[in-house]
């Protein structure tokens, strides 16, 4: 059983503003549909453990039950939440696709600007990459481009400036002013310098096998990335099963 979903703002907004608790759920919410779908909708101990994960968060939490709790009510009442009702225990779920009309890559991308907020292109293109494939920066920011045009993220810094940065829109206006002008006081990155090319020798046999070494040895921290990702899906939905026999041993008296 479902709650009633508030009414969805006007296709450009204006966006509600959210506080850093309710940025944090929603994007736990958006980012454990992707990674970890056979634990979501997720459950309120679920939701606590991810809110305060200490990998891919900014700022790092340690939010209790009932900050979560009472956040979620917020985010209900606000229509960017439903409550799951029925079975041995409650589940949330989000209903950004609908309520902000964005498809499956532009939900990774805010989800994660949620999670980690005002970061540069390519570290956005790297981290939403863990939830939707975005082939490189050009691809980014043909994707960004609806989302700037709806107000749904924003640039703290020139977009054509080296390491441009930027956030998602649903910071308070104050506070969007005061992170623009931490960013545009930090000098933007410079590459590093090219050293002039040298004379180089003819090739040896251990020069032909380095780029197979090389090829190799990212083969291999693909698949130790993906390892970790299924570990961590592992102990989400551990975590789960965990409470779910617990709340059944209550029911049971136990």
């Amino acid at each position: 059983m479902t709650q009633p979903e508030a009414a969805a703002p006007a296709p450009n907004g204006p966006w509600p503003v959210l506080d850093p608790k309710e940025r944090r759920v929603l994007g736990v919410l958006v980012e454990k549909a992707k990674t970890t779908p056979d634990a979501y909708p997720m459950s309120l101990n679920a939701l606590v453990t991810g809110c305060n994960q200490k990998s891919n968060r900014d700022p790092v939490m340690f939010l209790s039950e009932d900050d979560v709790e009472y956040t979620l009510t917020r985010l209900q009442k606000g229509g960017l939440v439903v409550k799951i009702t029925g079975g041995r225990v409650e589940r949330w779920r989000h209903t950004l696709y609908d309520t902000w009309n964005v498809d499956k890559v532009e939900i990774a991308i805010l989800g994660e600007l949620l999670l980690r907020g005002p970061q540069t292109e390519g570290e956005l293109r790297t981290r939403a990459s863990r939830m939707e494939p975005i082939d490189d920066l050009d691809h980014l920011r043909q994707l960004l481009r609806p989302l700037i045009g709806r107000n749904l993220v924003v640039y703290l810094t020139p977009e054509d400036r080296r390491g441009a940065v930027l956030t998602h829109g649903f910071h308070d206006p104050r506070e969007r002013d005061q992170l623009r002008a931490h960013h545009a006081a930090e000098p933007a990155p410079t590459p590093a310098p090219t050293p002039a090319p040298a004379a180089q020798p003819p090739p040896s046999k251990a020069d032909t096998a380095l780029p197979q070494i090389e090829a190799a040895l990212a083969e291999a921290k693909s698949e130790i990335a993906a390892l970790k990702v299924a570990v961590a899906a592992l102990q989400t939905n551990l975590t789960a099963v965990q409470t779910e026999l617990r709340d059944f041993k209550t029911a049971l008296g136990a």
